[in-house]
């Protein structure tokens, strides 16, 4: 298992899977993945509404505001643009962790994995267009890039702090 790792098919098998779940979770309804009755029964004390109130802004064109939307859906959006940022963080990492064994450039294996991430999510927003009850958003590509970048940026940074490490020994 430790050689899968190495040569990077693992991680390429876990952005794979990352691609099929975010496949199916782009073709159901938004009435299918709301939380709000989950939320409206974990939160119903509405903690830290006073202090959430004073949070406003546009994002798609529309305010996200508790006065806007109520206090679970401002909650909602939130987890909603969390899993946003996190699975492309995921998937963006994965295809880095995966291409950069094959094509051993590190600026390269960056690039590519980004892109690679940046484009599921354009096709994702897309796969979203023709799903019912989904509005695809520019904002949630960027908001997915982002993720993708985050992650490919980390672990750019540890791999080089890891080879200066190793300069640094071999200098020794």
């Amino acid at each position: 298992m430790q050689k899968q790792f190495k040569n990077g098919n693992a991680y390429l098998v876990i952005a794979f899977v990352m691609m099929a779940i975010l496949f199916y979770s782009s073709s159901q309804t938004y009435e299918q993945q709301s939380q709000l009755q989950l939320l409206e029964k974990i939160l119903k004390n509405e903690p830290f509404k006073e202090s959430l109130s004073n949070i406003s802004f546009n994002y798609g064109g529309s305010e996200v505001s508790i006065k806007a939307s109520g206090y679970h859906k401002f909650i909602e959006f939130f987890i909603r643009k969390g899993a946003h940022f996190i699975t492309y963080f995921i998937l963006g990492g994965s295809f880095f962790l995966g291409i950069n064994p094959r094509i051993k450039h590190l600026g390269l294996a960056f690039l590519f994995s980004w892109l690679g991430a940046t484009g599921y999510a354009a096709l994702d927003e897309f796969h979203q267009m023709l799903t019912g009850g989904r509005t695809p958003s520019f904002q949630d590509v960027m908001l997915d890039s982002v993720g993708a970048m985050t992650a490919c940026l980390i672990i750019s940074v540890l791999f080089l702090l890891k080879n200066k490490s190793k300069i640094g020994k071999r200098r020794k």
